[in-house]
């Protein structure tokens, strides 16, 4: 039904006032009741009547008394119809709901249609129980079928001015709970893969919805779980509220986890079954879910009571659907961004480390030979060394005295062999150490490029570790709780993925 207009609701008061006030009151009838009873006791006191005569009698008393019609506020108990005649139970209630008075009124075939359709036409919806109405009536008695109001007329503008009554304390009452932005206040889901759909049984928004429903769960990007209630009617709110509550029940109890939405769609409906929707405890329940709910009950201009509670609310049954849809490919689409830019941030740091390997692997052959160079060039020194000093002996023993000679040149002949001897000892044992270093180096370099492999993004990141991003500066790596603040928003990069956080709190060792 149409939002009521709450700017009619005092012109409506006026008008009300001013048809409820009788044309007697009820003193003057009291009065002239009690005349007409006092001269009717004198001539019918010893007097016998048939009931019929009796009742013939109070038909005409009522006639005389109330032979004028009148506004009556009542509430529609019950209505039914038949052969073009409508009957209704009327009646009227204290605060506390209990009936303090009702009798029968009739609606007869040649002005139902006239006043149905003018009260149709105003208000969006039919005549149906449970409504308040103010009804121009005339009392009528028949004394076989006792005490009826014939209605002439109804004013759609009284019942729309009640509907907006009751609809704006439904508002105050839920804005005073707290409840009416609750659902609103819920994050938007990040990943849509479980939906809860609650709608009628075969209606035609939900052929619409499940259209491309179907064809989304095909992909298996989305999985959709439906349950069905009945949308018009009074008992629509409470088996809406059965769906809600079994469904979410339902689904726990398979998943053991909450599903990521709920939605409530209608569409094709009679706007005028929209009024059954308004109901308080349906939308408090809608309003403390825990998670978001997305209506799209089927009518653009009209609004009900849920569109002002749910998370997101949507025209109709093809636009919630076609909402995840979009929700779906924006999320696939920055997946992908975020996976070219982790590639090609990888790919750039795995180039750099072979760059650094290189070099370093460079620098130490470039040492290792240069210590080699150097080993042999102390090694040549001291063989030339060595073979001079024993020249000067050669020659010091040569000069002694020829009585020495042969003790001396056998002595000198020994020293040339154990120096000779040393030298080459020397010279291996230098060759060797040498030879050994270099391979010392070679194993070294092979380590730092194993280490270096092992440390590569891709690889740390398969392991189960996370890398922390700043989301404002995007490239800059988060590494000490020094770059770190409250409500900073950062992004945690996984090895098939990347999620969005909030800094709590920080706390430093």
């Amino acid at each position: 039904m149409r939002k009521p207009n709450l700017a009619n609701m005092k012109q409506t008061s006026s008008k009300k006032d001013k048809v409820l006030v009788p044309a007697k009151d009820l003193a003057t009838l009291e009065a002239e009741l009690a005349e007409q009873e006092n001269s009717l006791e004198v001539s019918l006191e010893d007097t016998v009547l048939r009931l019929s005569d009796y009742l013939s009698a109070v038909d005409m008393v009522i006639k005389q008394t109330f032979n004028h019609r009148v506004w009556v506020k009542a509430e529609i108990r019950n209505l039914s119809s038949k052969g073009g005649h409508y009957y209704f139970e009327l009646a009227e209630k204290d605060d506390d709901g209990k009936v303090i008075a009702s009798c029968r009124g009739n609606l007869w075939r040649f002005k139902a249609a006239r006043v149905l359709a003018k009260f149709e036409r105003a208000t969006g919806m039919p005549l149906d129980r449970d409504l308040t109405v103010l009804l121009k009536v005339s009392a009528g008695f028949h004394a076989q079928y006792g005490f009826s109001l014939t209605i002439e007329d109804i004013d759609p503008s009284y019942t729309l001015g009640d509907l907006a009554r009751q609809y704006a304390e439904m508002v105050d009452r839920l804005t005073g709970e707290g409840l009416l932005n609750l659902n609103q206040q819920l994050p938007a889901p990040f990943d849509i893969e479980h939906v809860l759909v609650i709608a009628p049984e075969k209606a035609a928004g939900l052929g619409d919805f499940q259209a491309d429903a179907d064809r989304l769960a095909c992909t298996g990007a989305c999985h959709f779980h439906y349950h069905h209630a009945t949308f018009q009617g009074n008992h629509a709110p409470s088996e809406i509220r059965e769906a809600i509550v079994s469904a979410g029940q339902q689904f726990y109890d398979t998943y053991q986890r909450l599903p990521d939405l709920l939605v409530i769609i209608r569409g094709g409906g009679a706007v005028g079954d929209l009024a059954y929707l308004n109901d308080y405890e349906l939308a408090a329940l809608v309003a403390e879910q825990p998670i978001p709910v997305w209506v799209g009950i089927g009518h653009e201009r009209d609004k009900v009571i849920l569109d002002e509670v749910a998370h997101t609310s949507f025209d109709t049954p093809s636009k919630v659907i076609a909402a995840i849809m979009a929700h779906l490919a924006q999320l696939v689409t920055q997946t992908l961004q975020y996976q070219a830019q982790i590639k090609q941030a990888a790919q750039r740091q795995l180039n750099s480390a072979e760059q650094q390997t290189t070099r370093q692997l460079s620098q130490i052959q470039s040492q290792t030979i240069g210590q080699l160079t150097a080993l042999q060039k102390d090694s040549d020194y001291a063989w030339r060394s060595i073979q001079q000093s024993a020249q000067r002996q050669v020659k010091q023993a040569a000069r002694l005295t020829n009585d020495l000679h042969a003790q001396i040149q056998t002595s000198a002949y020994q020293q040339l062999a154990s120096a000779s001897t040393h030298s080459r000892i020397n010279k291996k044992t230098i060759m060797h150490s040498a030879q050994q270093q270099l391979l010392q180096a070679q194993r070294d370099s092979e380590h730092l490029r194993d280490i270096v492999l092992l440390h590569r993004p891709s690889r740390v990141l398969k392991q189960g570790y996370t890398m922390l991003t700043d989301a404002k500066k995007d490239k800059q790596i988060l590494t000490s709780s020094s770059q770190l603040y409250p409500e900073q928003t950062v992004h945690i990069v996984l090895k098939d993925g990347k999620a969005k956080a909030q800094i709590i709190d920080v706390e430093t060792n």
